[in-house]
């Protein structure tokens, strides 16, 4: 059952990427007065869409803790086509070695977060306060990769975004947890809306390292 629960959470994280970074939308056309140039527009979207995605996916969480094997795996090969779209994403920007060196380190967070899912199911609190600090720890890395591509990616912002979206997802587990569907989706809402302050200042960022290739 881990190693399907390393599948479902593949997508815990990217929702961290950046956000605070690059703030400013990239004019289009003559004049900027603060139209995105359709390249860019077309970006912004892209990443909203799979952020939200892999949100709401990664929620099956509920169902693995409600013990619905089959509407977990359903979820988990879901999510995984989100992971690797996700990777491709970065790789159609970066190239086919930053696709390669992300997708491992995107899934290196996964083990913690299953770490953490499985403490919560066995109401084991060491297990579920080791695996929160191993997320922790784990931003800091993530952040580094992510400023090593673009320098508009600070490291320490990085490293914020992906804690407060560790946190998000952690709320939705443990308002699962709780039994409490209200709750549970209002989390989730959270989570997912959060994806929007990541994904919009991500794709600023890019477009402004690589301005001839996302303008008019």
């Amino acid at each position: 059952m881990k190693t399907t629960f390393v599948t479902l959470m593949a997508a815990v994280s990217l929702a961290a990427l950046t956000a605070g970074c690059g703030q400013t939308m990239a004019a289009g056309g003559s004049g900027g007065h603060g139209r995105m140039a359709p390249k860019a527009a077309g970006l912004k979207a892209t990443l909203n869409t799979l952020l939200q995605e892999h949100v709401y996916l990664a929620a099956a969480t509920g169902a693995a803790l409600g013990g619905r094997e089959a509407e977990f795996k359903a979820a988990a090969g879901a999510l995984d086509q989100n992971s690797l779209a996700i990777a491709g994403a970065i790789g159609s920007v970066y190239g086919t070695d930053a696709e390669k060196a992300f997708l491992p380190l995107w899934r290196t967070h996964i083990g913690f977060a299953v770490d953490y899912t499985l403490g919560v199911a066995s109401h084991d609190k060491p297990k579920q306060d080791k695996a929160v600090n191993n997320l922790i720890g784990y931003t800091k890395d993530f952040g580094a990769f992510l400023n090593s591509a673009n320098p508009n990616l600070p490291s320490p912002v990085v490293a914020d975004l992906v804690k407060h979206h560790v946190v998000t997802l952690k709320s939705v587990i443990d308002a699962q947890a709780s039994q409490d569907p209200a709750k549970a989706y209002a989390a989730l809402r959270d989570a997912a809306g959060h994806m929007q302050a990541i994904a919009n200042p991500l794709a600023d960022a890019i477009v402004k390292q690589f301005p001839d290739r996302f303008g008019s």
